[in-house]
């Protein structure tokens, strides 16, 4: 393919390669898993992160306190930072995300093939990525005219109080020539494109909670545009010091009773999760020439900004209703014909309410009396921010290339909108086969929504291969036989009893 060709607007892009470093699951194997058991990642923050007796108070308007102290963690991982270019000494001034984001990138590029027969000079990096925390942790040390000042003023001499400032010092992160990249977040994506000797363009997005689905946008328009001829992209995500919960505290938007209960009538705020997750994207008809495994293929990306009828950290009905129109139109087909929806689905009681009311505006304007059953993922990891919207794609690709509707958990009594008769949506609580009989191959789409007002909705469906396609759908991911047996109703997966319904 000729550099710069323009391509027709609704190329089908195929996603050919997934990584993931999630809470409870370190890689993607362990994290489908994870979803399909239902298994709740939610833990107490762990003392690694910080100390909670130092940063927690109940009492929600206690200064410079968070109220909330519960999340979801990405497990330990083992890594060989010289096998990733990064030397021992260079760890400390190395944010986690850059760190995380490369490993998870040598994963998916190391061994895979993806990269084989691919011109590096059209490789383009896009990651979703928002604040890092080594920024804030190296940045203190600037303080030190404040500490000083505040330690004479209250009595100390000279002497003492550079003495007690040289102690404070020691506690934090120390300047190193590394220490300025390491914390930056462009570099998140720079260190990939650098590591596997990559051409394209690369730098990271920021949307806030946003990010990773407006980083797929620019990926998917790189593709269409005829940039780059394959991308890796995704969202990283692993701010959950203290900072972070105070200012999730203070908005005030994380639940008061340590728990995120999507859709639930009883849904108090969300919690915090770290997470990331990343794709190779390809045009699908280079992945079919190519022989690619492929996952799902992306039809549509819509994206909206709610404009002045909101404040910028208030969810809008109307933003998210203009970027879900925006994908379908994008897709080519209706929303009647979408079998799963992976929300935003915060766990707020502002922010579920006004999603729902957006998306049955928007999927009853369809019509066709279609029920499509509706999750989170935050009800098992949180809400993992800038990566959201990675690990709800993560999540709905996986669903389409298993066939599988995974659960969203802690539902005990769903959302009154939901509790209608005439809602075009049911909570799907239970992971249970996803059955089709429709003439057009399963649909997913997944929704994430940033402060600001940026609101992203993503239209994909499974992978059929034409009939003289190289490609093949993805291999499928072992899970116990016993849970699946419990689950479904069978003896293993794919011999399914009659009285299994269809789910659509």
């Amino acid at each position: 393919m000729q550099s710069g060709r323009r391509l027709p607007a609704a190329e089908p892009i195929a996603i050919v390669g997934l990584s993931a470093i999630m809470p409870g699951a370190g890689d993607v194997a362990a994290f489908w898993r994870a979803l399909v058991e239902g298994r709740d990642m939610m833990t107490d923050v762990p003392p690694e992160r910080w100390l909670v007796d130092e940063h927690y108070d109940p009492d929600p308007q206690a200064p410079d306190r968070t109220y909330a102290k519960r999340g979801a963690f990405i497990p330990r991982v083992a890594f060989d930072s010289m096998a990733l270019g990064i030397p021992p000494a260079a760890l400390p001034a190395t944010d986690s995300a850059q760190l995380l984001a490369l490993l998870a990138a040598d994963r998916l590029l190391t061994g895979t093939g993806l990269l084989d027969g691919v011109d590096r000079d059209r490789v383009g990096v896009f990651i979703g990525c928002a604040a890092l925390q080594l920024q804030a942790v190296v940045g203190a040390r600037a303080g030190r005219p404040v500490w000083r000042r505040a330690l004479l003023d209250s009595g100390f001499d000279e002497a003492a109080a550079e003495t007690v400032c040289d102690r404070i010092g020691e506690y934090l992160v120390p300047w190193q020539p590394e220490t300025f990249p390491g914390m930056l977040g462009n570099v998140v994506a720079g260190r990939i494109a650098k590591r596997f000797d990559l051409h394209g363009a690369n730098f990271t997005v920021d949307a806030a909670c946003a990010s990773s689905l407006a980083a797929l946008s620019v990926a998917v328009d790189d593709l269409r545009l005829g940039r780059s001829d394959l991308v890796v992209t995704g969202g990283v995500d692993t701010m959950t010091d203290q900072a972070t919960f105070i200012c999730f505290s203070k908005t005030p938007a994380l639940s008061p009773t340590g728990d995120c209960r999507p859709f639930d009538a009883d849904a108090d705020g969300t919690l915090l999760g770290e997470g990331v997750a990343l794709f190779v994207l390809k045009r699908l008809a280079d992945a079919e020439a190519a022989g690619d495994r492929v996952h799902a293929v992306i039809h549509g990306i819509g994206a909206a900004t709610d404009g002045s009828e909101v404040s910028v950290f208030a969810p809008s009905r109307a933003g998210q209703e203009r970027a879900l129109r925006r994908a379908y139109a994008a897709a080519g087909y209706e929303p009647r014909t979408v079998g799963l929806v992976e929300a935003h689905g915060t766990g707020t009681p502002a922010g579920d309410a006004v999603e729902l009311a957006a998306l049955r505006a928007v999927f009853g304007e369809s019509g066709g009396g279609v029920r499509c059953a509706l999750g989170s993922v935050k009800s098992q990891i949180g809400h993992t921010k800038a990566a959201s919207g990675a690990a709800g794609l993560l999540k709905a690709a996986l669903a389409l290339s298993h066939q599988v509707l995974p659960p969203t958990i802690k539902v005990e009594r769903p959302h009154p909108e939901l509790a209608r008769g005439d809602s075009p949506f049911y909570l799907n609580t239970t992971a249970r086969p996803w059955f089709h009989q429709a003439d057009h191959p399963r649909r997913a789409s997944v929704s994430s929504f940033g402060f600001g007002g940026a609101n992203y909705h993503l239209a994909l469906e499974e992978f059929r291969p034409a009939e003289k396609s190289g490609a093949r759908p993805a291999a499928r991911l072992p899970v116990r036989d016993d849970h699946l047996g419990r689950v479904f109703g069978c003896d293993h997966f794919g011999k399914l009893p009659p009285r299994c319904g269809l789910i659509r």
